[in-house]
């Protein structure tokens, strides 16, 4: 997915303004509404939404309830850290690379690893859209 499809699917344009929604008449902007779950490790049988008994998760239960079930997941990478930044930046992890996890933090610091501090990241734009 590409960064302005990404900005687009959360209500930004390209530069941070808020879009109306297609069809619908608005006089003022509105602030992005956005709820992102993110978990480590957790697999489709580890919790009792899906069946098990391993991790009891009865507010994400509450939310399957009342009509949000997600039965499919996909990443860009295998491991959280190139995962994690593509999410973060709307961009391959491949494009600016973070294509590995960086392992202990002193390596982001010693080896130059991690997210450049130069990409522009979906906080940066929410912040600039209020």
């Amino acid at each position: 997915m590409k960064r302005r499809q990404l900005l687009q699917l959360a209500g930004l344009g390209t530069a941070g303004l808020l879009l109306p929604r297609p069809g619908a008449a608005q006089t003022e902007p509105r602030n992005p509404n956005i709820v992102l779950i993110v978990a480590d490790d957790l697999g489709y049988c580890d919790t009792d939404l899906y069946g098990c008994d391993r991790v009891p998760t009865p507010n994400i239960r509450s939310i399957a309830e009342k009509g949000v079930l997600f039965t499919d997941g996909y990443v860009t990478n295998p491991v959280c850290g190139p995962s994690r930044a593509s999410l973060l930046t709307g961009r391959y992890q491949q494009r600016f690379g973070f294509e590995y996890n960086t392992g202990p933090l002193r390596r982001d610091f010693t080896d130059g690893l991690g997210l450049p501090l130069d990409e522009t990241t979906l906080a940066d734009e929410l912040k600039k859209a209020g």
